[in-house]
């Protein structure tokens, strides 16, 4: 295995604190984990009870075989495991030691994996109420040195935890979004509006029984939780020109799609074989002083290659560069897409090189289709886009608007409704 590959993954394990709703990777051979609903793979992982199905699909860096179980768990909406309930409550089978069967080792590839892929609703478990679910995948082969505690022994065979949600729609939910903000008007920011009807559902007390939450192209780290509406009526909530719901812009997500390890495809500038491996130069990326539209996924990704045959097994690793051509910023620069899950971490942080005036940052990839961004992360913890990729009223960003409803005596919140601006 590559020393890179090691580093690569190492570092991803240091994470910076943040809430718990995001996909976790906690073993240094896992990579390329992908949670889907259905075959829409630019999408919230997000299904309709007895929907779609969630297909969770990961490599494991090696060819040797690893027992993995998984095991489901109910969230409430803030991603906290829900208490009051028994899994009974909402699954139906068995959710304990059941085994993920679909395996296949990667072929003619440089870089060994296996790929493993697990499918939910299956022959042993069935979802059974709507929600945020979280699944977490164990490893039997694990040694560990808490043999005595069953709970912790666990915890110490822990690989991953994916996370999606199940939705049931009882209430109808519009968002949409504008350049006229309180801000300003047709310049940097997006101001998002949203109505819910609670239709038939039944709902005495609002601002207890309703929670919300809103995202700006699937970005947890940026979600707005229970923004205050603007006007409360019998039959339902409007947010209008809410301050907490305006938006920094920004741009279009960049992207790239290594398809050929021998000749360079969209935006790649060049490939080389060092001997070892290939190594993968994304067209470096200059400043961008006016909005162009250019169509892009949003920070998705999609694993394929120019054959677009057995994508899961016969794509390759690589090693891929990235270079941002700007002036220092103040904080530091992180690369940001779903495949970073989100998550500002140490093998996603560039280096700003002063004899180039630009910074840069390699991650091991594999071939596919991916979208990305560049942002600063500030010393509070929050993000801005960096200055020279632009900040326009005309971006094309995707809000999704997710309602959760707690009734009298319900033991956990459930999610009655789900839009999205696209």
């Amino acid at each position: 295995m590559k020393k890179i590959l090691t580093l690569h993954i190492l570092l991803a394990l240091a994470a910076l604190p943040s809430r718990a709703q995001r996909h976790e990777i906690y073993c240094q051979r896992i990579a390329t984990l992908q949670v889907v609903a259905g075959t829409d793979w630019q999408a919230l992982p997000i299904t309709q009870l007895n929907g779609q199905p969630i297909h969770i699909d990961f490599d494991d860096m090696t060819h040797d075989y690893h027992r993995y179980t998984y095991r489901i768990e109910h969230c409430d909406a803030d991603w906290k495991v829900s208490q009051g309930l028994f899994e009974t409550d909402y699954l139906k089978g068995w959710n304990h030691e059941q085994t993920i069967d679909n395996i296949e080792q990667s072929l003619n590839t440089n870089h060994l994996y296996t790929h493993y892929r697990l499918t939910i609703p299956n022959e042993n478990c069935h979802i059974t109420m709507s929600g945020n679910y979280k699944l977490t995948i164990y490893d039997d082969n694990a040694e560990t040195n808490n043999q005595e505690d069953e709970a912790n022994d666990k915890d110490g065979r822990k690989i991953l935890t994916a996370c999606f949600m199940v939705v049931e729609p009882q209430v109808q939910v519009a968002i949409g979004y504008s350049s006229n903000t309180d801000i300003d008007i047709n310049k940097q920011h997006q101001q998002v509006s949203m109505n819910v009807n609670y239709g038939s559902l039944k709902v005495t007390n609002p601002s207890q029984q309703i929670k919300t939450v809103v995202l700006q192209n699937g970005r947890w780290n940026q979600a707005v939780w229970n923004a205050k509406p603007d006007y409360i009526s019998a039959d339902g909530l409007q947010w209008q020109h809410n301050r907490h719901l305006i938006f920094d812009a920004g741009n279009e997500y960049r992207k790239f799609e290594l398809l050929d390890m021998d000749h360079p495809t969209m935006g790649i500038d060049e490939t080389k074989w060092d001997g070892e491996e290939y190594q993968i130069y994304v067209m470096p990326d200059t400043p961008r002083p006016n909005y162009v539209h250019d169509e892009s996924a949003k920070g998705s990704f999609y694993v394929r290659n120019s054959d677009n045959e057995d994508n899961n097994f016969t794509c390759e690793y690589a090693p891929v560069h990235f270079r941002l051509q700007t002036n220092r910023q103040p904080g530091d620069v992180y690369l940001n897409a779903d495949w970073t899950y989100d998550r500002f971490l140490p093998t996603y942080r560039m280096e700003y090189n002063e004899a180039d005036h630009s910074y840069h940052a390699t991650v091991l990839l594999k071939q596919g289709y991916y979208s990305y961004q560049y942002l600063v992360l500030k010393s509070d913890g929050s993000t801005q886009p960096v200055s020279t990729e632009g900040n326009f009223f005309q971006t094309t960003n995707r809000y999704d608007a997710l309602i959760y409803y707690r009734g009298t005596g319900d033991r956990t919140d459930r999610l009655v409704g789900w839009k999205s601006s696209q």
